[in-house]
């Protein structure tokens, strides 16, 4: 960390990987792009990542059933949301082994918060989280808490298939139960100043730590590392 309580460069070690969670329309959007810009003028090469990417061709099969153009099964379109980050995987390992810092919107949480919470027999939170065992995994998960009734008073909540306010509750529970020890809850009700603020501190710990050349840790595996 920088001498003026900031963060500096990384000379050596690795990028963080640093993501963001939480219901719809909650904030994850501006926090992270707002996020990326503070790292980037901190001196710290910093991406902005989003799952799904809706640019691959995968990616664009699931952009059609979240508008509500296609229908799927579910277990179908879970697995495809599975292999949208796997296909991502080798590039994610590359930018950040190479130094860069990746501030991600949405991941495999959100994969499995939201699958499991559609209470489909046989798609319970075990089975949703086995898909993505062994990606990396976040140095840092930034939980923008709030609840979906406030959600849903902002603009644009409704356009997607998930934007419904009992779904997004059952999400809501389904993300306290994959809580760990690298989540960090920050009140996405309070100004966008002051959980800007928060989510700064949090990302300036993690880019510190990381950049003394942690290993990588993978997704929901015990122990191992890349």
């Amino acid at each position: 960390m920088a001498q003026n309580g900031g963060v500096s460069s990384q000379k050596s070690g690795r990028g963080a990987f640093l993501l963001f969670e939480g219901v719809d329309r909650c904030g994850k959007t501006t926090q992270s792009q707002r996020l990326v810009e503070y790292l980037k003028g901190k001196g710290v090469a910093a991406e902005l990542w989003r799952f799904p990417d809706r640019y691959t061709a995968i990616g664009r099969m699931i952009d059609s059933y979240l508008s509500g153009e296609t229908e799927a099964d579910d277990a179908a379109v879970h697995l495809l949301f599975s292999a949208n980050r796997w296909e991502k995987r080798e590039a994610m390992l590359a930018a950040l082994h190479a130094g860069h810092t990746l501030v991600v919107d949405r991941y495999a949480y959100s994969g499995a918060a939201f699958t499991a919470a559609k209470k489909v027999p046989g798609l319970d939170l075990e089975w949703c989280k086995a898909p993505d065992k062994g990606l990396p995994a976040p140095d840092a998960v930034i939980y923008l808490s709030m609840s979906p009734e406030a959600a849903a008073l902002r603009g644009g909540y409704g356009k997607e298939r998930y934007e419904k306010e009992e779904m997004q509750k059952e999400v809501s529970r389904q993300f306290a139960l994959l809580a760990d020890d690298t989540w960090h809850t920050v009140d996405a009700a309070q100004s966008v100043k002051a959980v800007e603020s928060q989510v700064q501190e949090i990302a300036e710990g993690a880019v510190a730590s990381c950049s003394k050349g942690p290993p990588l840790r993978l997704l929901w595996t015990e122990g191992s590392t890349v």
